[in-house]
């Protein structure tokens, strides 16, 4: 039965009035039975002050008795629920009835502390108040079903670079407080723009993000509660709940026995962490307490961490990378094992690699065995590592962080065959089981070994009820915990097994959907087994292309999936993750693959030649400029009596200087031609100055931005950017002539060009020798746009 405030409060008001007229009639009857006493000094003090409206006062030679009569109708709160402050005693007892004067003061003060808690939030300018919470409440729920329904309108991943944010907010926190209102407007303004949408119907990256209204509602009741529960005392409901739902969850997934925390007899027990990672991490350390005891016990005169230096623990190249940076913290040896050709790990692999190091001194304690793995989806075969595990006494953890649940589902029970042998057990129901992040479930067979690798337990955390009860805090790494039950609780609940089934099975139908789909496509190939949501798949092309292909589709904005890599080859992940996936969404799916796909085979189909190597752009340009320089060599310069103005005035008789010739160094009437000059000679023309005016022009077409991409324009591309490199290389030479001409105008040089007694050796008088560094620094300004005077 349910009860709100209000019928609370008239509950509490019926009880006393109904214990007042039971008084009224108790006096009534009783006749000779003197009234309600309280015994006093023979300082008469008015009981109005506790809460009584009017009294009879009689006085005897010893004490002044005051005859209290019933409280009236009053327009305050009734009381709390506390002891009635009377002991009515029988109608036939003679003892009067007893007045409790704390109960009095109780009441009295209660009453206060209501008049007053009414204006408590209403006096703080800062924050919001209760009736402002509600409305901006209000808003904010209906924001948020409006961004998860209209979701689809929005581009999957954004369109911005790193840093974008620190332009738009301000550098420092705001003095004054600022309204809700505007908060919000900055956030749909500035941080929208930049979010990467989990929830977008098209987003089919890494694995689902779990999310639903009954786990929003959770979350919103949870954090409002505020508590901390690290310890039964703590917040006892918190713990109680927790135990609640993991024995539930346990159950939904065919757990066995030992590992549920209400089995009679039973060491085990579940606790939500925050993380897969954070669980793999605890299991890891409890084996090596555990084996690091029973070592201490056998080698009691060896060092801790001579013994430490020799564990190792196992898992597979598949695993998720957590384990290895648990092994990383924990400092052991981490073995990363072969899979099979569907990338499972196998029992056959394990033994074998067991035996060898044991053979080289080391001692095996922990194998760590992941049912759908990150990068395909692959289940390692716990039917064989589980007895290996066993045998070989090793502590065996089986992460199942994404498909863990989908145990819900009895048909996909069989993919966890062998999970009695396991000591500890994880899966996520905030990745596939429409509950918000954070919520990772962890089991143990033994909840003391996890413990007694765990417990810290100073004064000020430990209570009267240890004995009795658990004390999450020992389970995990942090000591403050969230009430992360309530999410779960809410979502089972609201769902239900059968609503959870039923999502579960959608997904995997669409992603069976998904490979049929592919598969009668011949551009493409599925890589891996699909046995539940995660599909991987490549083009039928080099790995180049599969790369083009993802960049472009994530590029879009229209899709956004991920990469992985499988015996060294280069794959596309593509999960089913929307709440509501349907058909529709992965028709489209597949066709903006296909078109992508068609662009990307089509492209390596027509396209030019490939330059391959970073400098071959470079050799280009340099054969290119040396065609045309020889070419211009048969035509005349402008004499020695040009002069600057001339260039700017038209003569007929003139020849002119145009963008596609080159002002060069040699005339027809030189004494040594063109092709004479060795090579080192004509490199020396290319500056930095040339080079750092193509890395301008290269820098800023935004198509270009990355190095890399310069290797693969065509080849017309590279001819327009040599064209560029010309007129630049043209200008430069004709400001330099000028150079020359100022710096050795007293002695007669000529401007432009040579005489017919000139040599090259004499341009460079004696002392005055220019290095590719003085050139640039002394001809090239810093914006290669326009032209400058040397400095």
């Amino acid at each position: 039965m349910v009860y709100n405030l209000g019928n609370v409060l008239q509950n509490f008001n019926n009880y006393y009035q109904d214990k007042t007229a039971r008084f009224k009639s108790t006096v009534s009857q009783s006749g000779t039975t003197p009234p309600p006493t309280i015994e006093q000094p023979s300082e008469q003090t008015s009981p109005s002050s506790s809460g009584v409206s009017s009294a009879t006062t009689t006085t005897n030679s010893t004490t002044t008795r005051t005859i209290i009569s019933p409280p009236p109708q009053q327009a305050l709160p009734p009381p709390p629920p506390i002891p009635p402050r009377y002991n009515i005693q029988h109608p036939s007892s003679t003892e009067p009835p007893t007045y409790d004067p704390i109960g009095d003061d109780i009441i009295s003060n209660f009453r206060k502390i209501s008049i007053e808690s009414s204006s408590r939030f209403g006096n703080s300018p800062y924050g919001l108040s209760p009736a402002e919470f509600r409305q901006c409440g209000k808003q904010m729920i209906d924001y948020i079903a409006d961004y998860l329904e209209n979701v689809h309108n929005r581009r999957v991943v954004p369109s911005i670079e790193p840093g974008y944010l620190r332009e738009l907010i301000p550098a420092s926190a705001p003095i004054k407080p600022e309204s809700y209102d505007k908060v919000m407007k900055d956030f749909e303004t500035y941080v929208m723009p930049g979010l990467t949408h989990w929830q977008h119907p098209r987003f089919h990256a890494y694995f689902p993000a779990g999310n639903s209204f009954p786990s929003i509602l959770a979350n919103l009741l949870g954090d409002s509660l505020g508590a901390q529960g690290f310890s039964w005392a703590a917040c006892p409901a918190m713990t109680e709940l927790e135990m609640i739902v993991m024995d539930w969850f346990g159950r939904m997934m065919g757990l066995p026995n030992e590992f549920l925390p209400f089995t009679e007899n039973g060491r085990g027990g579940g606790v939500i962490q925050s993380s897969a990672s954070e669980c793999n991490f605890v299991a890891l350390l409890a084996a090596r307490f555990e084996v690091m005891k029973q070592l201490r016990q056998r080698f009691p005169f060896v060092e801790e961490g001579l013994l430490m230096s020799k564990l190792i623990a196992y898992c597979s190249k598949e695993a998720h990378s957590s384990v290895e940076k648990a092994a990383m913290i924990a400092m052991v040896k981490l073995r990363i094992l072969e899979t099979d050709s569907k990338f499972r790990l196998r029992g056959d692999t394990l033994q074998a690699a067991i035996t060898e190091d044991r053979h080289l001194g080391l001692i095996p304690f922990y194998v760590s065995a992941t049912l759908g793995t990150t990068s395909v989806c692959s289940f390692d075969v716990l039917s064989e590592i589980g007895p290996v595990c066993t045998e070989n006494d090793l502590w065996l953890h089986v992460d199942a962080a994404y498909a863990g649940s989908a145990l819900i589902c009895p048909e996909f029970r069989y993919l966890a065959s062998g999970i009695e042998h396991a000591m500890s057990f994880n899966t996520n129901p905030n990745k596939w089981m429409l509950v918000n992040f954070d919520c990772s479930t962890m089991w143990v067979k033994d909840r003391f070994k996890l413990t007694q690798a765990l417990v810290v337990d100073p004064l000020y955390l430990q209570h009267s009820w240890t004995d009795k009860a658990i004390d999450y805090r020992h389970w995990g790494i942090p000591l403050s915990r969230r009430f992360r039950a309530l999410k779960l609780w809410f979502v089972i609940r609201m769902y239900g097994i059968e609503g959870l089934q039923t999502y579960i099975r959608e997904h995997v139908r669409l992603a069976k959907k998904f490979e049929t789909i592919l598969r009668a496509d011949d551009r493409f190939e599925i890589i891996g087994d699909v046995v539940v949501g995660l599909v991987c798949f490549r083009l039928k092309a080099s790995e180049e292309a599969n790369q083009n292909l993802l960049t472009k589709l994530n590029a879009s904005g229209r899709i956004h999936m991920v990469p992985a890599s499988l015996n060294d080859r280069f794959v596309i992940r593509f999960a089913v993750c929307h709440e509501h996936a349907n058909d529709r969404d992965i028709s489209i799916a597949y066709e903006i693959i296909r078109q992508t796909a068609l662009t990307i085979l089509h492209e390596e189909a027509t396209a030019e030649p490939i330059i391959e190597e970073d400098y071959e752009l470079e050799r280009l340009e340099e054969k290119e400029y040396d065609q045309l320089k020889d070419e211009s060599d048969s035509q005349s310069l402008p004499n020695k009596d040009t002069s600057i103005d001339s260039l700017n005035s038209y003569d007929p008789n003139t020849p002119p200087i145009c963008a596609n010739s080159v002002v060069s160094p040699f005339t027809a009437s030189n004494s040594v031609p063109p092709s004479e000059i060795p090579f080192s000679e004509k490199r020396r023309g290319h500056t930095l100055a040339e080079k750092r005016s193509f890395l301008v022009r290269m820098v800023s077409d935004p198509k270009c931005y990355n190095p890399k991409i310069v290797r693969h324009l065509n080849l017309r591309n590279h001819k327009q950017m040599s064209q560029d490199l010309m007129r630049d290389r043209t200008m430069r030479q004709v400001i330099e002539k000028g150079v020359t001409r100022t710096r050795y105008s007293g002695s007669g040089a000529p401007m432009f060009g040579l005489g017919r007694s000139d040599s090259l050796e004499s341009r460079n008088l004696p002392g005055d020798t220019y290095d590719d560094e003085t050139e640039y620094v002394s001809t090239v300004a810093a914006d290669p746009t326009g032209l400058q005077t040397p400095l």
